[in-house]
């Protein structure tokens, strides 16, 4: 594909061994550049045929993918005029903070809403054990979330709580309060948490939930919380939208420089 044929950043290759139909994997990787600003607001789109040539998709699959943008408010159909996208295509970005990691979480769980998708008691498998400071085959509960704003998913969540602090609270209640709550109600508050993170690709389970093109750039958080004692009281694995979510890092110096006046810049 060449820069004249597309004139915004690089399309990735739709996959017809998938079972997304193409029309929707067309309407993701342009939804995800339009949101992203790849796309630009005003920007005209190429036509409809030209479009099917760099898709390699018939007209008509280009042509359903457009219009499910336009009735999503992202692009304006005129014809004779061509595709052009919207002025109001920004969408809210959530941000956390490595300064008082806590206190963002906790503000997250009240501005955005959850949806449960699975729980299920199971036996610790020996990185799970490790993580949480349990005996491999220790009963953990392992629940299935997703994060919304606004009505879009932007965050895909792995919890494992170890089995005796998950009985102290219901699966209804997962669906209305966030987890940090619950663990301060079933006495086992978080006092401190270490974490990982990474950009990786969307795998295909994870791009479904957060409705994304499969290798989608994500950011992936891996989080281990302890109670005031010390002891591990959830291991969470987190996948976020890149167009979404946001880390904020403040660093400083400890120590002042001894000369600034000899410092080189």
């Amino acid at each position: 594909m060449t820069d004249d044929a597309w004139p915004f950043s690089a399309v990735p290759q739709l996959d017809e061994s998938m079972p997304t139909p193409l029309y929707h994997q067309i309407y993701l990787v342009l939804r995800e550049q339009i949101r992203s600003g790849a796309i630009p607001a005003n920007a005209l789109l190429p036509g409809e045929q030209q479009m099917a040539k760099i898709f390699n998709v018939s007209r008509i699959t280009v042509k359903r993918a457009l219009n499910e943008l336009a009735a999503d408010g992202l692009l304006n159909r005129h014809r004779g005029r061509g595709t052009t996208v919207t002025n109001g295509t920004a969408v809210p970005v959530v941000k956390g903070s490595f300064d008082n990691l806590l206190e963002s979480l906790r503000i997250m769980g009240l501005e955005t809403e959850i949806e449960v998708l699975d729980v299920a008691d199971i036996p610790a498998d020996a990185p799970t054990a490790e993580a949480l400071e349990l005996s491999p085959g220790t009963r953990v509960q392992r629940a299935v979330r997703r994060r919304k704003l606004q009505g879009e998913p932007f965050s895909h969540l792995v919890t494992h709580v170890p089995g005796d602090i998950a009985d102290r609270y219901s699966v209804r209640d997962m669906a209305t309060t966030s987890l940090l709550t619950l663990l301060e109600r079933a006495g086992a508050a978080v006092f401190d948490a270490e974490q990982s993170i990474t950009a990786v690709a969307a795998e295909p389970l994870v791009a479904s939930a957060l409705g994304v093109a499969v290798g989608a750039p994500l950011l992936k958080v891996e989080r281990i919380m302890r109670d005031v004692n010390g002891r591990p009281v959830q291991l969470i694995h987190s996948h976020y939208r890149s167009d979404r979510f946001q880390y904020h890092v403040k660093t400083h110096r400890r120590k002042p420089p001894s000369h600034p006046e000899n410092s080189r810049g």
